[in-house]
């Protein structure tokens, strides 16, 4: 085992050794890997990067893998768009996505997660490895755990989009569905992990698996020549994203590779289960747990498991949360195709409609620089927009027929 990071308690502080194991004996606080920065900063150069393919591997040294590790597939190193209709649309200058959506294998960026999951599992000699899943996670392991040839047995709640669904059979994964939300899918997986000692990548094997997340902070600095934006705005589900980004920052400042900066994260729920917003909103010490209720199943999480570090962080970090309704967030996904070619799921509209609203409500500033994060590719949640675009009547293959069409239904166009 490396040296260079161990586990470590989140709230009191106690080390342990590198072990399939999510919270802490003396306190039950989530454990998170912990690095030996100094010597990282003696071991890793910046300049050693360029000479690299780009994508999430170019950081592995800041990543929890084994000396031997290497991998086949090329996950990560997605685009960092600068939007130009849309950020004009909202009156803003400098406005990115850094679009998750087409991230390798699976489009979204859970393959980021599930690529430092599975480092582990094999790590710690596990044959069966799972998860709990919203959809987009058990795609992941689905994907990967095939090509590497490793048994899958994933857990979902029954009411799952079909699309995502078949995005998981598709690899030969065993698919256990259950009656009930996310919370009691996850619930049992926790069993599950003890019981058959199976590697769960977001039970047993959480603090490696949240890892992963990174990567999407470290392409959004280098994407930025090396400087961190002003603002971040990242969809919540179980809130960790929000906090592994900002622990990118943190580390890449730690190691001399960005400029120190007070960076403010700003989470987006959806309004059928936002319990972090809520708990910014109001001003809680500590969210209340809610029960989903929305089209945006994929951040569909009640009672999230990082949840209290999320709501900290927005706090500390000078940020807000918001939320939308659902018919935002349709508005919001054909508001990001339309001006910028984007297609996301749901969760990218409701970050996307998030961002909308805070800097109507002047919490993001025009000549700042927001990235927005869109985590996961349109496709899969196709049934929440399927009734906004019906299938159109078919015509004559006649000059006459099209003619006949354009005058009736795109006079616009014609006329233009």
């Amino acid at each position: 085992m490396s040296e260079a990071y161990f586990l470590r308690c989140r709230e009191c502080g106690k080390r342990y050794p590198n072990q399939p194991q999510s919270f802490c004996e003396e306190c039950f606080a989530p454990l998170e890997v912990s690095y030996d920065y100094e010597r990282l900063r003696n071991s890793v150069a910046r300049a050693a990067l360029a000479h690299r393919p780009f994508n999430m591997w170019r950081y592995s040294e800041l990543l929890p893998l084994p000396a031997s590790f290497t991998s086949s597939l090329s996950i990560g190193g997605t685009p960092l768009l600068k939007t130009r209709q849309l950020a004009a649309k909202w009156g803003v200058k400098n406005l990115y996505v850094k679009n998750d959506a087409v991230c390798f294998p699976t489009l979204s960026f859970k393959d980021r997660v599930v690529a430092t999951a599975l480092a582990a599992a094999k790590r710690f000699g596990f044959r069966t490895v799972g998860c709990s899943s919203t959809g987009n996670l058990a795609n992941a392991v689905a994907a990967q755990t095939a090509q590497q040839g490793i048994d899958a047995c994933v857990f979902i709640p029954a009411d799952l989009e079909p699309a995502k669904i078949l995005n998981t059979a598709v690899y030969g994964a065993r698919i256990i569905r259950i009656n009930g939300n996310y919370d009691s899918v996850n619930r049992l997986c926790t069993q599950v992990a003890d019981r058959f000692q199976w590697g769960l990548v977001n039970v047993n094997l959480r603090p490696y698996y949240a890892e992963g997340s990174k990567t999407h902070g470290y392409e959004i600095a280098e994407q930025l020549g090396w400087e961190l934006p002003d603002n971040v705005v990242v969809p919540m589900a179980g809130g960790s994203l929000i906090g592994k980004i900002a622990k990118a920052f943190c580390e890449l400042a730690h190691l001399g590779w960005v400029e120190p900066k007070q960076v403010k994260f700003f989470g987006a729920q959806a309004s059928g289960c936002s319990p972090i917003a809520d708990g910014v909103k109001r001003g809680l010490a500590r969210f209340q747990p809610q029960k989903p209720n929305t089209i945006a199943r994929s951040l569909a999480i009640g009672n999230p498991a990082d949840g209290p570090f999320a709501l900290r962080l927005i706090r500390e970090s000078g940020g807000w949360a918001e939320d939308i309704s659902d018919p935002e967030i349709i508005d919001s996904i054909k508001l990001l195709a339309e001006t910028e070619g984007i297609f996301a799921e749901t969760a990218g509209g409701v970050t996307a409609g998030v961002t909308a609203k805070l800097i109507q409500q002047g919490r993001i500033r025009p000549e700042e620089t927001t990235v927005v994060c869109v985590t996961g590719n349109g496709l899969k949640t196709t049934d929440a927009l399927a009734a906004d675009f019906p299938t159109a009547d078919a015509i004559e293959p006649r000059i006459e027929a099209f003619e006949s069409l354009l005058q009736e239904q795109f006079k616009d166009a014609v006329s233009a």
